[in-house]
């Protein structure tokens, strides 16, 4: 197909850890198959009835053609008088109302000629982590879904998902990118559950706390935690000493376990 022109945005796949409800809720044009879901409070336990943890990435449904009723990844065209990173954050607070990031970075180009029907766009997809306490205000066309089970998909949007989703698993191992999905200050269950759900498979929290500890990556606070209603030991409470990405171990790998 022959382009006469050619235009540049960007998409965002945010993440969050969340709690999402086996219940679903009445979504714009009255679509029923949308999953009702909560940020993880640390105080409460894993695994609640009627709630399961899991990655969210945040969607809005389209209202118009092409593609109407699909999801689509925040994101819009680059302007002219501004640069890919300062443009993926203004889609971000500007349709969905995300300002809390606490890591964005750029993920990769789309640039198939018939991505999307129309004129020509090469999309400029990126990562973004919201913290797990984090509760942004949606508009009522925009909700999180469990990556696990992504809605129909507009254009090639489920691909950068895919993208984001891997790239994250993979930083996860040898950095300390979790810093951007924790709250400021967890205790090692909270910080397991964390990384459990992002990476898709069970980690131990023994041996998680020892590998973060040996790479300086976590730090006590000297506090403990108020003990749960079963009573028990109170547990460490730790916060994660850097609040910027850095690469920790660039050979090392999280794997599940067996």
């Amino acid at each position: 197909m022959a382009h006469s022109s050619t235009i540049h945005e960007s998409l965002t796949a945010v993440f969050q850890v969340r709690r999402f409800m086996d219940t679903v809720t009445a979504g714009p044009e009255g679509d029923r198959s949308v999953i009702a879901s909560e940020p993880v409070d640390p105080q409460s336990p894993r695994g609640n009835h009627g709630r399961r943890t899991e990655l969210g990435v945040l969607l809005w449904q389209r209202a118009m053609e092409p593609q109407t009723g699909t999801w689509s990844l925040p994101g819009g065209r680059l302007r002219d008088d501004e640069d890919l990173d300062t443009s993926a954050r203004r889609q971000l607070a500007e349709k969905v109302d995300v300002r809390e990031l606490w890591h964005i970075e750029q993920l990769s180009v789309f640039s198939d000629p018939d991505r999307v029907p129309g004129v020509r766009r090469i999309a400029s997809a990126y990562l973004g982590l919201v913290p797990l306490t984090a509760d942004p205000q949606l508009p009522a066309d925009t909700r999180w879904h469990p990556v696990s089970a992504l809605p129909n998909m507009s254009f090639d949007h489920g691909t950068v998902v895919h993208h984001a989703r891997t790239r994250l698993a993979a930083k996860l191992s040898y950095t300390n990118i979790a810093f951007a999905l924790a709250p400021s200050t967890f205790t090692m269950s909270t910080l397991r559950e964390i990384y459990c759900t992002a990476l898709g498979y069970e980690v131990d929290t023994t041996n998680l706390q020892r590998v973060l500890s040996r790479r300086k990556v976590i730090t006590p606070t000297g506090e403990t935690a108020a003990p749960g209603k079963s009573g028990g030991r109170p547990a460490a409470v730790y916060r994660f000493t850097d609040d910027e990405i850095r690469v920790t171990d660039e050979f090392a790998a999280l794997r599940p376990p067996g």
